[in-house]
């Protein structure tokens, strides 16, 4: 800051900081997915676990269409992944970096 008050900076460089517009887009929609709380407990059932939608449903003690329909919104975000298994379809965490932004947010409300 100089004398008078006025913060100079090199505006180029510090504008590099900021992800091209698709990209700011994409990640404003990935992290819309995280707003909503049962999508949350959800992804934290899966942190460690493979397990099929009546069972999820259960434990969040909601009806397995509504679990059925947060899973697919999970799906097409591509935070959760799913194999089918004669009837039974199980799901997990697509990969670590969805556990790793889970805990990383939980450390964070926690402090």
């Amino acid at each position: 800051m100089d004398l008078n008050g006025e913060c100079e900076a090199d505006i180029e460089n510090i504008q590099d900081a900021i992800p091209v517009e698709e990209e700011t887009q994409d990640l404003s929609e990935f992290f819309k997915v995280f707003g909503d709380p049962t999508r949350l407990k959800i992804l934290f059932l899966l942190e460690g676990h493979e397990l099929c939608v009546h069972v999820i449903a259960e434990i969040i003690d909601m009806q397995q269409t509504a679990v059925s329909h947060q899973l697919k919104i999970l799906r097409q975000s591509r935070l959760v992944k799913y194999r089918k298994e004669g009837k039974h379809v199980f799901y997990s965490l697509n990969d670590n970096h969805i556990k790793d932004l889970l805990r990383t947010g939980l450390e964070h409300i926690k402090e």
